[in-house]
């Protein structure tokens, strides 16, 4: 696995749109907030030409424009780092568009974003050997305070970091809006995981995950190769980590039933998953818990469930593709990662 280096201080920040643009509010007025506080950090910012568009369907231009946004950015001396500017709908059809050849032989470099934005942060891993941040998106770096999460991403940025403890207080209802585009996250409800087979759990293994409803897109398609990552790290065994944002329960149930029939879950040391989007949606007498139980538990390793990641706020970072080892105590998660 190749980890790229470390943001230097007073580096380069670059922004890219592989999905949505900073276009509507919140999102345009938290960007540019968070574009002022990277520089009163002493940070250099490099802005894509699509962090702005709004040209295209459920991403921030065309499939063309977006790939070649990319491409540019990955390979391009003028930053030490990319940090998506949000998520969206149809980042998979930029993928045709991604040189992941040239990517793999270029000198490797962070790439940070989530939900959507696990078209990269899975490939990047798994096609590339490239590990990448599944983190927060630049908007979220808007918000005044800052929220502990987004220190702790930053410090997996710069290195000054190899661990994250999860929060203990989540984000069931959020306050922020177009005339509160700043607001931080409205943490009011307590962590309580559900752990199998016990709440003190230890599991150590290569992580690689992301958000479930783009996961499963890319089952049998050419970008598909999970087995093949499996099979280079299977003396490490794999963590995987999900979330979910679009899924209904049954959704859920669907897509790890897929993931499991194209032999996703081979060498499987761990799993965790975060909260539900729809959280605690039943339907059909099925529940979120169930619903990936009666899939994940068959492997009888330890399963970590409602983890801080995902669309209900904060969601620790996580770095796909990095051997980590995976404790809990109580109600409490903490990840070492190991780059190598």
């Amino acid at each position: 696995m190749r980890y790229p280096a470390s943001l230097p201080e007073g580096g380069t920040i670059g922004f890219i749109a592989p999905s949505f643009g900073c276009t509507t509010e919140p999102y345009k007025s938290a960007f540019e907030h968070a574009l002022d506080t990277f520089q009163k950090y002493g940070f250099s910012i490099d802005l894509g030409p699509n962090c702005f568009a709004d040209k295209g369907v459920g991403i921030s231009n065309t499939p063309a424009a977006c790939g070649r946004e990319v491409n540019d950015y990955m390979l391009s001396p003028r930053n030490d780092c990319l940090i998506s500017c949000g998520g969206g709908e149809m980042m998979c059809e930029i993928l045709d568009y991604v040189d992941f050849d040239r990517i793999t032989h270029a000198k490797p470099k962070w790439f940070m974003g989530y939900s959507d934005n696990t078209n990269l942060t899975f490939l990047l891993p798994t096609i590339c050997d490239t590990a990448a941040i599944y983190g927060p998106c630049a908007p979220s770096f808007g918000m005044e305070p800052w929220h502990q999460v987004l220190f702790d991403a930053m410090d997996l940025l710069t290195g000054e970091t190899r661990e994250i403890r999860s929060y203990g207080m989540w984000e069931s209802e959020s306050l922020k809006d177009e005339e509160h585009p700043l607001q931080p996250y409205n943490t009011t409800e307590e962590t309580i995981l559900r752990c199998i087979p016990d709440e003190n759990l230890k599991m150590r293994g290569r992580l690689i995950g992301g958000c479930l409803d783009c996961l499963v897109n890319l089952v049998g398609t050419g970008y598909d190769h999970a087995v093949e990552f499996a099979e280079k790290y299977k003396k490490d065994g794999l963590i995987w980590f999900f979330e979910s944002c679009d899924l209904n329960v049954l959704d859920m149930r669907r897509a790890l039933w897929h993931l499991e029939h194209a032999g996703w879950f081979r060498y499987v040391k761990g799993f965790i998953v975060g909260r539900p989007l729809h959280y605690g949606e039943e339907i059909m007498g099925l529940d979120q818990y169930s619903a990936v139980l009666s899939v994940l538990e068959k492997y009888h390793v330890p399963i970590i469930l409602d983890a801080d990641l995902g669309h209900l706020p904060p969601s620790m970072p996580l770095i796909s593709g990095a051997k980590a080892t995976v404790e809990t105590k109580g109600n409490a998660i903490r990840v070492r990662f190991e780059l190598s």
